[in-house]
């Protein structure tokens, strides 16, 4: 008998095998806060009624401040439809596990953090308070930058779809400052027996392709600068031969600045803060009623003249130019920025509960992990350590630590 059975062992591979642990972690039920936003005039909401509907039907919680959606449209009775809980105080969304915001944090809030939480965050350098990140790092806190995660080696959805937004809005509010009371009184794309408008774009990235699109859809004569040489190919690949590109050498840079109608700065920053390219010199050099449009004022701008401004009151005039430099230009069409900031949160947030949480999840994917800048309570990014002259340790030696 024991004969036979071997004999079937070795016909059909019977051998025992070793058992393959279960290395997926169990989904986990998340907790939500959406806190209504009172930073710069920010009108955006990071998750839509559909995305709210989608996320608690697979068994989330989701907690909602009052009007945190009025200012793109969305009301309380959507939310409420959606399995939403509104409530009317800060307090009460503060009490969830994971903290959804679409503005930096600030002074205001940090009276209702809680120990150990994760606050999910765009990340302004100019606008970091050091205040701030001690009580974040006393708490324990986890915070996640949006514009730091990535989904893939180069390709940061959030800082490109808002690249995208900024960029053709930025073509669009350069045309009415033309054409406005402080303007020329032209048109950006001319007509026939008048010339376009030069454009002069700082930056081949996103933001840069963006409005070098929306521009020449118009009409408009379009130069781009930057000194990324794979970039500006990659926009002549693109957009065809008829779109001038360089790279910021100054004196051409300054040339051809002086020549343009408008500007558009759309740098990408540098470990948080945008290099100042275009000198005031520079500036006084352009033609009076020129346009600037710095979509880097974020992240401390690329013009030396420019200044925050806000939504009431966005331009301001010097050396004759326009400058326009509103922090956060995508709130402008809060309803748009919304629908593109929910399409990236709403899978994020299934595969983070599929993986059984926040630490699991910086864990297990090294591309989330990057958005990761404060990891319960210890700074992780070395450029805001630096910055308030804190300790820094490397997130993969904490994790490592962690099992």
């Amino acid at each position: 008998m024991e004969a036979t059975i071997e004999k079937i062992k070795k016909e059909f591979k019977l051998t025992p095998q070793e058992a393959l642990a279960d290395i997926f972690p169990i989904k986990k039920s998340l907790y939500i806060g959406i806190p209504k936003e009172d930073f710069f005039q920010e009108k955006r909401i990071p998750l839509t009624p559909n995305s709210i509907a989608s996320l608690i039907n697979q068994g989330h919680r989701i907690v909602i401040e009052s009007c945190a959606g009025e200012a793109s449209n969305f009301d309380d009775e959507e939310y409420i439809n959606a399995g939403a809980q509104i409530v009317t105080s800060k307090e009460e969304v503060f009490k969830a596990n994971i903290i959804l915001k679409t503005a930096p944090i600030t002074n205001s809030e940090v009276q209702y953090f809680q120990s150990n939480q994760a606050i999910f965050s765009p990340i302004l350098i100019p606008h970091l308070d050091k205040n701030i990140m001690k009580r974040m790092m006393q708490l324990k806190i986890t915070a996640i930058a949006y514009d730091y995660i990535k989904a893939s080696e180069n390709y940061y959805p959030y800082v490109d779809s808002m690249g995208d937004i900024a960029g053709s809005f930025s073509i669009i509010l350069a045309g009415k400052y033309l054409s406005g009371e402080n303007g020329k009184g032209i048109l950006l794309g001319g007509i026939a027996g008048q010339p376009p408008c030069k454009v002069l774009i700082i930056g081949a990235g996103n933001v840069g392709l963006a409005a070098a699109k929306s521009a020449i859809g118009l009409g408009a004569q379009v130069q781009i600068f930057d000194d990324d040489i794979q970039l500006l190919n990659q926009i002549r690949n693109q957009l065809g031969n008829n779109i001038y590109t360089s790279v910021l050498d100054p004196l051409n840079l300054k040339k051809n600045l002086s020549r343009a109608d408008v500007a558009i700065g759309a740098l990408h920053h540098i470990d948080g803060l945008t290099p100042k390219i275009i000198t005031e010199t520079m500036v006084a050099q352009m033609k009076k009623s020129a346009v600037i449009i710095d979509t880097c004022i974020d992240h401390g701008g690329c013009f030396e003249t420019s200044r925050i401004t806000n939504h009431d009151q966005p331009i301001f005039i010097k050396h004759g130019v326009i400058h326009y430099c509103v922090p956060n230009i995508t709130s402008s069409v809060s309803r748009t920025a919304s629908y593109s900031m929910s399409n990236i949160l709403t899978p994020l947030f299934r595969k983070l509960s599929q993986y059984g949480g926040i630490e699991s999840f910086v864990r297990s994917d090294k591309y989330f992990r990057n958005g990761v800048f404060l990891y319960k309570g210890t700074i992780t990014k070395e450029f805001i350590a630096s910055k308030f002259e804190l300790k820094y340790t490397d997130l993969n030696l904490l994790i490592t630590s962690d099992f």
